[in-house]
């Protein structure tokens, strides 16, 4: 690049990379991020929308990295609102990819993922009838849970349930947070430490020949019995429908979201960026997607970090729950009423209810039909774009590079 150019990039993976090789880019170019806050096709399909209607888009976050002659604050910002973002908040690229690819490893995709499984197969364990678990567990946390949080919050979910369902929500709520955080936790520090980012680098090499070794490109998960279900169900859900309010799903889920959000406060994140990481883009931008294909679709079929980063963590997210959450109540061990205060209570209810204020306008409207599939992933190329934006990655032999929509002399 020219001396003075500016490098844009809506995702900070790169120099996550960059990092973990003790590298940084060029000091004589700026370098800025804006990071919409949901997949490429959301943003593109709220773009057009908002010509119709104001406020239709997506919060953005924005990173100036490098800024070598003052304009890099202004063409950021600009960048942002060409997209459409209603409202856009400050980050740094260091915190972005931090978080990012952190919370789609946990709540905005992995973590679900593994707790659907987890609850699927122990309600049918129980003898609950197959379309129903499917029901309890994907349709409900898609559908009627994430709903009411986006619009009232998460004690809305709880205050929503009946004198025994508050129950059953604060024995699964209590077995689940701290399991739940523990896996979070370790997620979080394999990220920040390049681990989980040159695990997504080796595994792009394992997609082809090598070394006399076979190609292993990524299978698909939705031929098992669960996500066939799941097809039925979808196939005869009247308009609307939402699924049930299932308690102790409801607990599970609210207990991984606020673990996620309590990893990212202690580890120095804006309320703005756990929030539209941990909830906004969860609720509001990736659940109505798998609400209207199936989350085994959403794990196919998104950006190629996400779809490895959620085939390695679920299924942790999945065993920890079944070997100690539902263990600690089917023992019927006493519940943790410190983490039901601390619930309760916690300043992020506060800190959602502002950001409320600043959420868009136009809720996503996805069709039962609703394609992201990108052409590129539909005819298998090797050129693999990333869900934020038209960013595309090179998988070679010794170097895994993200380079974004554009750069400006």
């Amino acid at each position: 690049m020219k001396p003075n150019s500016i490098l844009g990039l809506s995702h900070g993976f790169l120099l996550g990379h960059l990092q973990s090789h003790g590298l940084d880019f060029p000091k004589n170019i700026s370098v800025v991020a804006v990071c919409p806050k949901g997949m490429g096709p959301s943003v593109r399909r709220l773009y057009v929308q908002g010509k119709e209607v104001n406020g239709a888009g997506i919060n953005a976050s924005f990173a100036v990295h490098q800024d070598v002659d003052g304009r890099a604050t202004d063409v950021a910002l600009g960048w942002s609102v060409a997209l459409g973002s209603p409202f856009t908040f400050a980050t740094t690229l260091e915190q972005e990819y931090k978080s990012d690819i952190f919370g789609e490893r946990g709540i905005l995709l992995g973590a679900v993922h593994g707790i659907v499984e987890a609850l699927f197969r122990r309600y049918t364990e129980q003898g609950m009838d197959e379309e129903l678990a499917y029901k309890s567990t994907v349709e409900g946390i898609t559908g009627i849970i994430s709903k009411t949080i986006s619009k009232k919050g998460m004690l809305e979910v709880y205050n929503s349930l009946s004198e025994e369902g508050k129950k059953e929500f604060n024995k699964a709520y209590s077995a689940s947070f701290y399991p739940c955080m523990d896996i979070l936790y370790e997620c979080y520090e394999d990220v920040a430490s390049g681990s989980e980012i040159r695990s997504v680098v080796l595994a792009g090499r394992r997609f082809y020949d090598k070394e006399g070794l076979p190609a292993f490109p990524m299978g698909k998960i939705d031929q098992t019995r669960m996500w066939k279900v799941g097809e039925k169900v979808r196939s005869t859900r009247p308009d609307g429908d939402l699924g049930p309010l299932h308690p102790f799903t409801a607990g599970v889920y609210v207990a991984l979201m606020m673990a996620q959000i309590e990893v990212l406060r202690k580890k120095g994140h804006s309320y703005s960026e756990i929030i539209n990481e941990s909830v906004i883009e969860s609720v509001d931008s990736l659940n109505p997607f798998m609400h209207a294909r199936g989350v085994a679709f959403m794990v196919d079929n998104c950006s190629t970090t996400a779809r490895l980063g959620s085939r390695k963590w679920a299924p942790r997210f999945d065993y920890i729950l079944t070997q100690q959450a539902f263990v600690t109540v089917d023992k019927d061990e006493p519940i943790n009423q410190d983490l039901i205060s601390n619930f309760m209570s916690d300043p992020v209810h506060g800190a959602i209810e502002v950001c409320a204020e600043l959420r868009p306008t136009v809720d996503i409207s996805v069709t039962a039909d609703a394609d992201f599939v990108r052409p590129e992933l539909r005819h298998e190329s090797w050129f693999l774009m990333d869900g934020h934006s038209w960013t595309v990655m090179y998988v070679c032999d010794w170097l895994f590079e993200l380079v974004s929509c554009c750069w400006v002399e």
